[in-house]
Formats: structure tokens, sequence, C-alpha cells
């Protein structure tokens, strides 16, 4: 098993290459503006580090979100051609996902939260029993309006630090890591459990809100005279 990990539902460019027991090297990037300009060099850098050519890579994981329209989509679609030109199965896994399994890593056992910035002065979220088990679909909501839903909870996340007063507890990490992201997938793989995309569909993003950019309505149609 070679996998090879991406995510860019989040400000972090992550990549990472697992080999279905431990990462064989990782790459993390915080930038929220520069994803698309990031992810493949970060690629190249990981396989190098690794001393691995793309074409042994098995499989592919892919971060699915909840993230902004256009950082999420470089991820996804990347992954998606990865894996057509490869031959080799795309697994999607959500983000949030990753992040627990990440914080059980680093000692959080449960019940805790997990919550990434949404912009807009709000947060994706979901609530966790223990690193493997997420309760309920992740949302979008203003931290005010869930403030009675995850308090004392500790909570992990760039999301959980942008609003103190809500999540009091926060804890590292505060940002995605494809090597947590591939080392879910490797546990899922060898458990035989299920991704976001069943049935080998390429994985499908989870906006959870339209994007910001929208066809105008009721616009103006001007003809040749």
């Amino acid at each position: 098993m070679l996998l090879l990990a991406v995510d860019t539902a989040t400000p972090a460019v992550t990549v990472a290459l697992h080999d279905g027991e431990s990462v064989l090297a990782e790459s993390n990037q915080v930038d929220a503006r520069r994803h698309g300009e990031l992810l493949l060099p970060s690629v190249d850098k990981v396989l190098a580090e690794a001393g691995v050519k793309l074409e042994a890579v098995t499989g592919i994981v892919v971060g699915t979100g909840p993230g902004p329209y256009t950082g999420l989509r470089v991820g996804l679609v990347t992954a998606s051609t990865f894996a057509s030109v490869l031959g080799v199965p795309v697994h999607g896994l959500c983000t949030l996902d990753g992040l627990a399994y990440a914080a059980g890593a680093a000692g959080i056992e449960g019940p805790f939260v997990v919550a990434t910035d949404a912009r807009r002065k709000e947060v994706y979220w979901a609530r966790y029993e223990d690193p493997l088990t997420r309760t309920g679909e992740p949302a979008v909501d203003r931290p005010a309006d869930i403030a009675e839903r995850v308090a004392g909870l500790p909570a992990v996340g760039q999301g959980a630090r942008l609003y103190p007063d809500v999540f009091t507890d926060a804890r590292d990490p505060e940002h995605q890591s494809a090597g947590a992201l591939a080392a879910l997938a490797a546990h899922r793989l060898a458990a035989g459990e299920p991704f976001e995309n069943a049935g080998g569909l390429p994985p499908a993003p989870l906006y959870l809100r339209r994007p910001d950019a929208e066809v105008p309505k009721n616009y103006k149609v001007v003809t040749p005279q």
C-alpha cells in the first residue's frame, strides 16, 4: 500500500505519502490564497523526500471538506486527475475527520469538537465522541449560535482558535495534516470501512453553502443595433 494524500479544504496546503503503517514524507504550508500554486510542488517535494516515483502510488486520499469553494476544488480535481492517470482508486474523507484523527494522536480521547474557519464569521464544525466517531453531519454556523452545544468541550482546528469566547478549551492541532488523513484512510482500508465516495465514484465536495461567486440575476441583456 502506498497512499498519496492531499487536502486543500482549509488554509493548509498539505500533502503526505503513507505506506499503510506510517508517514514516509509530508509537506504542510498554510496559505489560504495559493492552493493552486503550492499543491503540485508539494506533491513533487513529498515524493522526492520519500524517494518514490508517482507511478508507485496505489491509492489517492483527498479531503472532501467542508471548505470554501475555490480551495476545496483544487485538491479534489488534482486527486481525481492523479487517480485517473494512474488507474488507482481515490478515497474521499471528510476534512474534519482527519483533524479528529490527528487530535486522537495528540492525546485527545473525547468527546470533543473540530472547528475550521468558514469565513463570514462562521465555522465548519462537528462533534466527536472519540477520534474515530463523528456524531451527526458537519455543519456551518455562527459560533455564538452553537455556544451551548460545544460548551466545556475540548476543541481543535483554526475555527476554535478564532473564537475563544465560545471554544474555551482550544487545543492542537490547529491545521489539517495530510499525514493524519492518510493514516485514517489506511485504518479504514484495513478495517474494510466505507469512505465518503461509496461505490468508487469520484469524491464529491462538501460545501455546505453556495459559492460566493454567482451568476447575477435579472442582468441587462445588450443586443447589437
